[in-house]
């Protein structure tokens, strides 16, 4: 199919298409004919290359500086417009052509392309964690604002989207946000200590980017999705309750006042939730397969051990306090795992880095995307210091 052809299709900018929601989001757009109108990547100019070639967006961009003059030349008979940097993902976010913006890049980037999709009236597809965790009073008031929707990709958060589908938001008792555990669930704190960076990076369900695999070994990821769920649902913290669901087959439910649980079941595939997000209302054949749930046979369900996972406990309890500690929680992660990724701490240390920002930062409220970026730079500043030291 000549996606580029399809006029009539939705148009889709895509942020961190070189990613694995990235490749699994232009594989659900290839098959509904969505037309795409830019593409984003970090630093990966070979496979960016290829993607813009097959897809002929009006623009691309390199978030990497030092990566603009490659990609230039290797699309420089092609008519596409080559753009870098944090201004390039930005000007993308507002295009007037976009119908929505699925932003999946990784890390605190993704707040203010979100943030100016928004203020352009984009409907936006949202993977990144951080613009809601970092800055989700910012973006949740930003969107009311515009008349903007959110639509949420997390398979966690599209579940409880889905759940909520045709009944009274004030009708919601609480949800239950499903965690696979990780690989190490059951490991005693001592048990973590030994694990390596191998061991880390082998997710018993997903395949996913390192960055989040290490989050869903530490449990951080399923902490920011808790803070998330609490801007995306307006929700108190006390009507979230995390589960750990090993199957990953139940993706999440919702508890109604009648004490009635709903809940959204499907194969651990982030298609799914991918195609919900671009599709909406609509549901259409998915790239995937069907779940069977005799081939699963049990489901099982447990609690979260927030004594020995220390990140899930750091995160539930900066959404608790408010302010500026979830921004820093959040970007004392991503410091923490990039140590970790470059064999500068153990495991056990992301941890204990983490919730030790909570004793160590005074309270700060955030007011505007300034207030955010001075709480990640501190945030980050501390890591750097205690791995260092």
């Amino acid at each position: 199919m000549d996606i580029a052809a399809n006029k009539n299709s939705k148009k889709v900018a895509l942020l961190g298409s070189t990613g694995s929601i990235g490749t699994q989001s232009l594989e659900v757009c290839e098959k509904h004919g969505f037309e795409i109108t830019a593409l984003a990547a970090n630093s990966s100019t070979e496979l960016l290359e290829e993607q813009a070639r097959k897809f002929n967006p009006e623009y691309v961009c390199i978030y990497r500086e030092d990566k603009y003059r490659e990609l230039t030349d290797r699309l420089s008979d092609t008519g596409i417009k080559v753009l870098c940097g944090m201004e390039g993902l930005c000007s993308i976010a507002a295009m007037e052509q976009n119908d929505i913006v699925l932003n999946s890049v990784v890390g605190m980037v993704g707040l203010l392309p979100t943030l100016t999709a928004i203020e352009a009236g984009k409907d936006v597809a949202l993977a990144n964690k951080e613009t809601l965790v970092a800055g989700g009073e910012l973006v949740m008031s930003a969107a009311k604002e515009k008349g903007v929707r959110i639509y949420p990709i997390d398979s966690e958060h599209s579940a409880i989207f889905q759940c909520l589908q045709g009944n009274k938001r004030e009708q919601v008792s609480r949800i239950l946000l499903t965690a696979s555990g990780g690989p190490f669930f059951g490991y005693t704190y001592d048990q973590l200590r030994s694990v390596t960076k191998a061991q880390a990076l082998k997710h018993p369900n997903w395949e996913m980017g390192s960055k989040i695999t290490i989050d869903s070994a530490t449990l951080m990821n399923k902490g920011l999705e808790f803070i998330e769920a609490k801007w995306l649902f307006d929700l108190d913290p006390s009507q979230i309750e995390i589960i750990v669901h090993r199957q990953s087959v139940i993706h999440s439910a919702v508890e109604y006042n009648d004490y009635s649980v709903i809940a959204q079941l499907g194969v651990p595939d982030m298609k799914i939730p991918i195609q919900y997000a671009l599709l909406y209302p609509d549901r259409l054949e998915c790239p995937t397969r069907r779940l069977s749930l005799t081939d699963y046979g049990t489901l099982t369900f447990a609690k979260p051990d927030i004594e020995t996972f220390r990140c899930l406990g750091a995160a539930i309890e900066a959404i608790d306090r408010g302010g500026a500690y979830p921004c820093l929680v959040n970007s004392a992660n991503e410091e923490a795992v990039r140590a970790f990724l470059n064999d500068e701490i153990e495991f056990i240390r992301i941890g204990e880095i983490v919730s030790s920002v909570l004793d160590n930062f005074g309270s700060s409220e955030i007011k505007d995307y300034s207030d955010v970026m001075k709480a990640d730079s501190a945030a980050r500043e501390y890591v750097r210091n205690a791995v260092s030291g």
